[in-house]
């Protein structure tokens, strides 16, 4: 078994009842194998990203204990995120979706593979993944960029609220 590392993945949807998926996928993930859950955000009602023409998101993060290496923690996230109805294609990177599950961070690991980059290479970037990541992870820092804290001090909030 590997040494636990705390990953933090970020969860979100815009289609379909998503509070009630978001629920479903935690749960899916405290299930994980040699993984346990450590601490789950609020939900919080977001704004749309990139694409802006399409219904609002609902966010949350959740905290995990695992055992799993990086690699295979997606790899769970990937199916977890079929699970539930999630067709990953090129042209749908900022469109609706039922379920997205993003790892954040693995402990203070910096991984760049082929399709896998952790911390996500854009989480210093957005708000609505930065504000339930500090609620279950109030010290948490981005690897190559400092204090998420401090990240989140230089992004618009406006439109993040607690569900």
């Amino acid at each position: 078994m590997n040494r636990p590392a705390v990953a933090c993945v970020g969860l979100g949807g815009n289609l379909g009842d998503v509070a009630a998926t978001l629920r479903k996928a935690i749960a899916a993930l405290a299930a994980l194998p040699d993984t346990r859950l450590l601490r789950t955000s609020r939900f919080y009602r977001t704004p749309p990203w990139g694409v802006e023409a399409q219904p609002g998101f609902v966010n949350a993060a959740v905290a995990l204990e695992t055992g799993l290496v990086a690699r295979a923690l997606l790899d769970q996230l990937l199916r977890i995120e079929r699970d539930f109805g999630r067709v990953r294609a090129a042209d749908d990177r900022w469109g609706p979706r039922t379920l997205d599950l993003d790892l954040l961070l693995y402990g203070e690991a910096v991984v760049d593979e082929p399709g896998l980059r952790v911390p996500h290479p854009h989480l210093h970037e957005r708000a609505f993944a930065l504000a339930p990541l500090l609620e279950v992870l109030p010290e948490a820092v981005i690897p190559g960029i400092g204090p998420a804290r401090d990240a989140l001090a230089t992004l618009d909030t406006a439109g993040i609220e607690p569900l």
